[in-house]
């Protein structure tokens, strides 16, 4: 294993550190209020720091998340890279590469994801047509009907990718038969229900392909990456805090249960950095990688949400303030630690993998 980051993702890491650190700003996120950022959005894929996910992999992704989490940067950065850019790249017909990874490269096309199989959307298929797996064969389309109760960021999206209760993936245009309604998280990800009735969709991976499993396993990876992103970023202010804030005329840095709380909390968020790196490294090098997916997951959830009490109880009563950027990690890191599965159901899944020798 070798974690060094190549140049090329050395170089778009840099990148992305500076357009986060410049544009999303305290001030700038409070503008946002619970919304997402177009303008920091717009400047990420004009930078090419979507289109280039291709080429830099999935470690890649997960270093420019690092960097996204960092600043809790109010954009659909992560969903429309692991739900449309590297599905379609993975999952795609040549087809679909074609027509849809311009648009989201350029970010004309931002693409959430219902993962996992939540809200029981049923696939048919379209009136006339031939049915077969909810797919019908002469067009190669098909209908989605159900619901699903959270998509975060379905507010900035065009498209949305949908595990149905087979576990196949379907792509959908936001449009006919399909609604939102605003949902308020923890976080601030313009997050919406997705209601569906007999919307046109299509399949992206056949049965039996994994693509499910693939994109699952993905998408847990890279929000882990987010994760360690959010706990660097919330103990660096804690750790800031702490050097100036004195207390009986000595700095809070200087008492010993002060030290001891950052260091483990240094030690957890880099055991999610490290988990994250791993199962993305192999996911790179065409390895096995579903159980250190999974693992990735267990640190993000299990570890992220000591790192952010962490940093927000040693903010002492500022870090309560709904206004502190601290806070914001909070939010964040409380809502990633649940995302895409809490670490009691990936534990368990993990269990399920290891016992049956996958």
């Amino acid at each position: 294993m070798d974690f060094t980051p190549t140049e090329a993702q050395t170089e778009a890491r840099d990148l992305a550190a500076r357009i986060f650190g410049d544009l999303a700003t305290h001030e700038r996120l409070k503008t946002a209020g619970t919304g997402s950022d177009p303008g920091l959005f717009k400047a990420l894929c004009t930078a090419g720091l979507v289109g280039a996910v291709t080429e830099l992999g999935l470690l890649g992704l997960v270093l420019l998340l690092e960097e996204q989490g960092r600043t809790t940067a109010q954009v659909p950065y992560a969903a429309t890279c692991v739900y449309g850019l590297l599905a379609v790249a993975s999952h795609g017909t040549p087809e679909q590469r074609e027509r849809l990874l311009p648009g989201i490269e350029d970010g004309s096309v931002v693409v959430g994801g219902a993962l996992p199989e939540q809200g029981g959307v049923r696939a048919t298929g379209r009136r006339g047509g031939v049915r077969a797996l909810g797919q019908d064969k002469a067009s190669g389309q098909g209908e989605l009907t159900g619901s699903v109760p959270v998509v975060p960021w379905l507010r900035d999206a065009t498209h949305v990718l949908v595990a149905d209760t087979d576990r196949h993936l379907w792509l959908a245009a936001l449009g006919e038969g399909t609604a939102i309604t605003p949902v308020e998280l923890t976080a601030p990800w313009s997050a919406a229900r997705l209601t569906l009735d007999r919307a046109p969709a299509e399949p992206l991976g056949g049965p039996g392909t994994g693509a499910y499993a693939d994109v699952l396993a993905t998408a847990r990876t890279a929000f882990a990456g987010l994760q360690a992103g959010v706990c660097a970023g919330s103990l660096a202010r804690a750790v800031a805090h702490t050097n100036t804030r004195e207390q009986f005329g000595r700095p809070l840095a200087t008492r010993q249960a002060v030290q001891l709380r950052a260091a483990d909390a240094h030690m957890d968020t880099e055991a999610i950095r490290v988990s994250a790196y791993e199962a993305a490294w192999r996911r790179d090098a065409g390895l096995p990688y579903a159980t250190h997916a999974l693992t990735a997951a267990w640190w993000a959830s299990e570890a992220g949400q000591r790192v952010v009490h962490t940093g927000q109880h040693l903010h002492g009563g500022a870090g309560a303030d709904l206004d502190h950027p601290v806070h914001r990690h909070f939010l964040w890191g409380r809502q990633l630690d649940a995302y895409l599965g809490s670490g009691a159901e990936v534990l368990q899944e993990l269990g399920e993998l290891i016992a049956h020798g996958e």
